[in-house]
C-alpha cells in the first residue's frame, strides 16, 4: 500500500495536506475555521501582521488555541496538542497567494478574512516574455525564509506548510480570464504561463523543504489544488494542463489532488494518470464508488460545504455521512470553512457522526 496524505486545517488557515499516520478513523472529520470565526470568537485581526510576523501570529495561535480547546474539548481540531506550545507557526501564513504574490501582484490583507490577490494581470505581451522569478533575489519568497528562520529560533523545529495551490489557480491569479481565452485560441501562451508557474512552486517548495530538514522536519509531499478546474474541460484538462500536474508529481515523493466540493467526475480518469497519489478530494456529488474504486490506495477526501454543514437538519446531515462512509470511506470529511454564527453543537454533531457510523464499519 502506498503511503497516504490526509486532509490538514491549521487553526486560521485554509486547507492543505500532511502526512497519514496510518492509524486514521474510518470516517475522520477534519474541522476549519473561517478567520471571522476566530475575529468574533477573539477580536484577532488577520491583516498584514498576522501573516509578516511569526511573533505576533504565534501569540494569536496560542489564544485561537485555547479558545478551540475551551469549546470543543479533546476534539482534534487545528492539529492542536498543547494550545499554548503551538508547533505549526508557518501554515496559513499568506494564505492561498504564495505564488502570485512572488510573481508580484500585490497582496490585498483583510482584518476578518484570508488575503487575497489583486486584480492586476499580466498582459499577453508580458506572459510571453515571462520567466520564473529568481528566488535567490525574490523579495517576498526571501521575506517568507526570514520567517523560517525565526521559527527556527524560537522553535528549533519547522513544522507546517505552505499554501503552493495548483497551476490553474495561480495561472488565473496572474492572467485573469484571459487566460481561458489562451487556452482555447492561444494554447502556446497558456502552456507557457503553466510552466513558468509550476517551475516556482516545485522550487519554492523543494527549498522550503531543504530548510525545513535541515530542522530535523522531513516534509517529502506536494498537494495541487484544482479548484479551477470546473472552468475547463475535461479535454482541456487533459492536453494543457495535465502534462503540468504529472510533472509536479514526478518532483516529489507523494501528492496530492485537491478538487475542492465539486463533482469530480470528468476528470477522474485524467487523474488517475498522475503518479504518487496518497490523497484526492471531491464533493459529495461526485461518483463516489467510481472514485474509491480508482484511487483504492488513496487517501479520499469529502470537501463538506459549510453551507450544508450549517443549513441541513440533523436526519440530512446524518443521511450525508452515512452515504459517505458506504461508497466512498474510509476517508476524510472536511467540515472547512465553518462561519461564525454555526453553533458549537452542529460541528460537535458532526464529530459525534463520524465517529458513531465509523464504528459500524
Amino acid at each position: 500500500m502506498v503511503a497516504q496524505l490526509i486532509s490538514y486545517i491549521a487553526l486560521g488557515a485554509p486547507a492543505t495536506r500532511r502526512p497519514a499516520s496510518g492509524d486514521e478513523p474510518f470516517l475522520r472529520p477534519e474541522i476549519g475555521f473561517t478567520p471571522n470565526w476566530y475575529r468574533q470568537a477573539l477580536g484577532i485581526d488577520f491583516g498584514d501582521r498576522w501573516h509578516t510576523d511569526p511573533a505576533y501570529r504565534r501569540d494569536c495561535l496560542i489564544a485561537m488555541g485555547r479558545e478551540v480547546r475551551r469549546r470543543f474539548g479533546s476534539a482534534m481540531i487545528g492539529g492542536v496538542k498543547n494550545p499554548d506550545e503551538p508547533e505549526d507557526l508557518l501554515t496559513g501564513a499568506f494564505g492561498s497567494c504564495v505564488v502570485a504574490s512572488i510573481y508580484g501582484v500585490p497582496t490585498l490583507y483583510a482584518a476578518d478574512n484570508w488575503p487575497s490577490s489583486e486584480h492586476q494581470y499580466l498582459t499577453a505581451g508580458e506572459v510571453d516574455l515571462l520567466e520564473p522569478p529568481d528566488l535567490d533575489r525574490n523579495p517576498f519568497f526571501q521575506g517568507i525564509m526570514e520567517q523560517v528562520e525565526w521559527i527556527a529560533g524560537e522553535r528549533g523545529r519547522v513544522e507546517g506548510y505552505l499554501n503552493w495551490q495548483g497551476v490553474l489557480n495561480n495561472s488565473y491569479r496572474l492572467r485573469g480570464e484571459e487566460l481561458f481565452v489562451d487556452m482555447a485560441l492561444e494554447p502556446a501562451r497558456a502552456n507557457h504561463l503553466f510552466e513558468c508557474v509550476r517551475t516556482t512552486m516545485a522550487e519554492g517548495a523543494l527549498r522550503l523543504y531543504g530548510r525545513q530538514r535541515e530542522t530535523g522536519v522531513e516534509v517529502r509531499h506536494f498537494t495541487m489544488s484544482n479548484c479551477l478546474v470546473n472552468m475547463v474541460s475535461p479535454e482541456q484538462y487533459r492536453d494543457l494542463l495535465l502534462p503540468h500536474d504529472r510533472w509536479l508529481a514526478d518532483q516529489f515523493d507523494l501528492v496530492g489532488i485537491h478538487n475542492c466540493a465539486r463533482c469530480a467526475d470528468p476528470y477522474l480518469e485524467h487523474y488517475a494518470e498522475v503518479s504518487n497519489v496518497g490523497y484526492i478530494d471531491m464533493g459529495i456529488d461526485s461518483d463516489l464508488r467510481k472514485a474509491k474504486g480508482m484511487f483504492s490506495e488513496a487517501r479520499r477526501a469529502i470537501m463538506y460545504t459549510p453551507m450544508d454543514l450549517a443549513g441541513k437538519t440533523l436526519e440530512g446531515l446524518r443521511s450525508d455521512l452515512e452515504r459517505i462512509a458506504c461508497r466512498y470511506g474510509p476517508c476524510d470529511v472536511v467540515f472547512a470553512d465553518i462561519e461564525a454564527g454555526v453553533p458549537d453543537e452542529r460541528v460537535l454533531s458532526a464529530f459525534s457522526l463520524c465517529e458513531s457510523l465509523g464504528e459500524r464499519r
